[in-house]
């Protein structure tokens, strides 16, 4: 993993609603349904999320996520609920 810290701050509102979202292993579909979005802007806020905090995968957005403390797990759960 190559983020820095502290660039959570970077990710528009929507983009932390989607990564809460990954972080619970959420698919494109399901949080797509969870946000009333389309699969494919799901796809592309992934795609910004890894970009603009440097990463390569859904994986390490969900550990950095939860490292950073931001986008705990208990708040991602009441996201998807």
């Amino acid at each position: 993993m190559t983020a820095e810290k502290g660039r959570l701050h970077l990710l528009t509102p929507m983009e932390k609603r989607v990564l809460m979202l990954v972080v619970v292993a959420k698919s494109n579909r399901e949080i797509a349904a969870a946000l009333g979005i389309s699969p494919s802007t799901v796809k592309r806020h992934v795609e910004n999320i890894l970009g603009k905090l440097h990463l390569k995968n859904r994986v390490e957005a969900a550990v950095y996520a939860v490292r950073e403390g931001d986008c705990p797990r208990e708040a991602a759960g009441e996201e998807a609920a």
